[in-house]
């Protein structure tokens, strides 16, 4: 049976509620979406449930996030589905504010993270973090949680993220989750609607192939041989290829030769109109 959901659209009443639970000595936790949920957002609610008393889930499509030619006015929305989906899992909030809430027309600030963005997402999207950070950056001010919970599917944001909150002393520990996966493997994502049914049966084959670039390099093969021949196959498999790249899990730097700390290998392919992320961890070889 659902629980009734409370819907908030703006940050006074979000304020108030929270305020509320910490009179009442609960904690809260905050898992930012832009909504059209899955069972990858679902499960940090549940994983936030774990670490806070309440839950706040927030739903906001940021135009700020998405480039001239990308697909903010398609993307997908149902907030009464995602509603439905949200009070079974006991959320205690839900905060879809306006786009005038987040950016009235006086708004003229970014928070922008620089370094960490510059590459992989970053390269390819190039408004992308800086509509990411201030955005988060605000709800983070709105809802002042004390965590917030994000996917390991965007490790790049993630990483942003947690440096975000470092650099600016902010409050909030980040907990991330990991990927939430189709029973075949593909990372689950809004975006997967759009797959038309022959691509979403190749498109498995993506996480495939870093998975196999993964094992190459957790077994002593250089770099640039198992990223070239990961790029071969998901090519050959009918992908256009953006970027597959190993990257350090902590430092984000770029492995240049052979894996001897903690790695990622990360993915960006096109797969008809639909471009799909994902990302695969590392461990060094054992003789490393």
């Amino acid at each position: 049976m659902a629980s009734r959901l409370p819907v908030v659209r703006n940050h006074h009443d979000l304020r108030a509620a929270v305020q509320r639970w910490r009179r009442g000595g609960k904690s809260v936790a905050l898992v930012p979406t832009m909504g059209y949920l899955h069972e990858g957002h679902l499960s940090l609610v549940r994983l936030a449930r774990k670490h806070a008393k309440r839950v706040v889930v927030s739903i906001f499509v940021n135009p700020t996030q998405f480039g001239p030619t990308e697909d903010f006015a398609a993307y997908p929305r149902d907030e009464q589905g995602d509603w439905d989906k949200l009070a079974k899992v006991n959320t205690d909030l839900l905060y879809a504010p306006p786009v005038e809430e987040i950016y009235p027309d006086d708004f003229s600030t970014r928070v922008e993270v620089i370094g960490l963005t510059s590459g992989l997402e970053g390269a390819s999207r190039p408004h992308h973090f800086a509509g990411v950070t201030t955005v988060v950056t605000k709800l983070f001010l709105q809802c002042l949680p004390d965590v917030a919970l994000f996917g390991e599917k965007d490790y790049q944001q993630l990483l942003t993220l947690r440096q975000l909150a470092r650099d600016l002393n902010v409050p909030i520990k980040i907990i991330s989750g990991p990927t939430a996966r189709a029973p075949d493997g593909l990372a689950l994502s809004s975006r997967n609607a759009y797959l038309t049914p022959h691509e979403r049966s190749l498109a498995p084959h993506f996480h495939a192939v870093l998975q196999a670039v993964a094992a190459d390099l957790a077994g002593g093969r250089p770099v640039h041989e198992a990223v070239f021949i990961g790029r071969d196959r998901l090519e050959g498999a009918g992908f256009r290829v953006d970027y597959v790249e190993a990257r350090g899990a902590e430092t984000f730097l770029p492995v240049e030769r052979s894996i001897e700390e903690p790695a990622r290998v990360l993915g960006a392919v096109f797969l008809g109109r639909v471009r799909l992320i994902d990302n695969v961890a590392v461990a060094p070889p054992r003789s490393a």
